[in-house]
C-alpha cells in the first residue's frame, strides 16, 4: 500500500467516524478529504458575495459567551479557512474590531471566521491564549459546516490579537494553552491540534516588554494599567513575550509570519517590530516585513490607499503560504 492510499484510506475511516457522531460528511479535521485532494485553489483577485452569520464559541468562566463571527463566500469551494483574533489591548474589542478587512478577505475567496477572546479583566494570561488555541481546534472541525478547507489554516490577527497569535503559532502544543477540551469523542475521533500554517498580523506587540516600557516612557497610564492587568502575575509579561522567547532559544513551531507595520506607530514602536522579525528570521523563521509609511498603529480603521494596499498585501501573502 502506498502513501496516497494508506492517506486515502486514514481520511475514509475518519469521515466515517465523523458521520458516527453527526459530523457533516465532509468533516473538517487536521487531514480532510479536500485536502486529500490537494490545497483549495485560491485566486486573491476572487469576487464572492457573502453569507454572514453567528455561532457560539464557548463560555468563559466569567459567564459570558463568546462568539463566533462567520464570513463565508457563496461558492462551490471548499475555501481555505482563517482565523481572525482581535486586538483592543488584552482588555477591550470583539469579534467586529476588524470587520472590514475580514469582509474584504472573505470576499476574495476565504472562509473567515472572526472569534471573541476572554478580555483581561475578565481573566488574566493565558485565558485569551488558551481561547485562540481552542479556536483552532474547534474551527478544524466545524469549517466544514460553512464550505471551510482547513489543510492549511492560518490567523489574521492585529495588535494584542497579534501577541496572542504569535504564542499560539510558536506553542501550538502548550498545555498551558490547549486546556480547553473539546467534546472527548471529537477530539478522540479527530485528533485535532492547535497547529497552523502561517500567520498574518498588522500591529503585532512581538515584545510585551518593550511595548509598556514605552508606555510608561510616553506616560500612558491607560496603556500602562492595560499590561498590569493582562500580565498577572507580572513575571509572565516575560514568559509570554515573543522576543524573550526566541531569545531564550526555546523549542518553538516557526511557521511563515507576516508583519505590516506603521511607520509612524508610537504604540508598538517600528525598531522594536524591527528586531522581532531579525530574531525570528535568525532562528530559522519566514517572516515577510512589510512597513506602511505614513501609517499610524491602527491604519486599516480607515478607508485610504494604505488600508487597500493592507488587504492586498494579506491576501498575496495568503496565495503564497497556499501554493508552498
Amino acid at each position: 500500500m502506498n502513501n496516497g492510499t494508506s492517506a486515502r484510506r486514514d481520511v475514509l475511516k475518519r469521515m466515517a467516524a465523523a458521520g458516527a457522531i453527526g459530523l457533516p460528511a465532509a468533516g473538517t479535521f487536521g487531514q480532510s478529504a479536500a485536502h486529500a485532494a490537494g490545497t483549495p485553489a485560491y485566486d486573491p483577485n476572487g469576487r464572492f458575495d457573502l453569507a454572514v452569520s453567528e455561532v457560539e464559541l464557548r463560555r468563559n468562566p466569567a459567564g459570558r459567551m463568546l462568539m463566533a463571527r462567520i464570513y463565508q463566500p457563496k461558492g462551490a469551494g471548499p475555501f481555505p479557512t482563517v482565523l481572525d483574533l482581535h486586538g483592543g489591548a488584552w482588555n477591550r474589542k470583539d469579534r467586529f474590531a476588524e470587520e472590514p478587512i475580514d469582509r474584504a478577505l472573505a470576499a476574495s475567496g476565504l472562509l473567515v471566521v472572526a472569534v471573541d477572546m476572554t478580555l483581561a479583566p475578565e481573566a488574566p494570561y493565558p485565558a485569551g491564549v488558551q481561547d485562540a488555541n481552542y479556536a483552532v481546534r474547534w474551527l478544524k472541525v466545524k469549517a466544514a459546516t460553512w464550505n471551510g478547507d482547513t489543510s492549511k489554516i492560518g490567523i489574521y490577527a492585529s495588535s494584542s490579537g497579534g501577541h496572542v497569535a504569535e504564542l499560539l503559532a510558536m506553542r501550538p502544543r502548550d498545555p498551558r494553552y490547549n486546556s480547553i477540551p473539546l467534546a472527548p469523542s471529537l477530539a478522540a475521533v479527530l485528533d485535532v491540534d492547535a497547529t497552523v500554517a502561517w500567520v498574518a498580523m498588522r500591529s503585532p506587540i512581538s515584545n510585551t516588554f518593550a511595548r509598556y516600557e514605552n508606555a510608561e516612557r510616553r506616560h500612558n497610564e491607560g496603556m500602562v494599567k492595560n499590561n498590569k492587568v493582562f500580565f498577572s502575575p507580572w513575571q509572565t509579561i516575560h514568559e509570554s513575550n515573543p522576543q524573550e522567547i526566541l531569545e531564550r532559544e526555546e523549542k518553538v513551531t516557526l511557521v511563515p509570519f507576516l508583519i505590516m507595520q506603521g511607520a509612524l506607530d508610537d504604540n508598538v514602536l517600528p525598531e522594536v517590530q524591527e528586531k522581532f522579525v531579525k530574531t525570528y528570521r535568525a532562528a530559522g523563521g519566514a517572516c515577510d516585513y512589510r512597513l506602511f509609511e505614513n501609517c499610524v498603529h491602527e491604519w486599516v480603521a480607515e478607508p485610504g490607499p494604505q488600508t487597500d494596499k493592507a488587504r492586498e498585501v494579506v491576501k498575496e501573502f495568503v496565495a503564497r503560504q497556499l501554493k508552498a
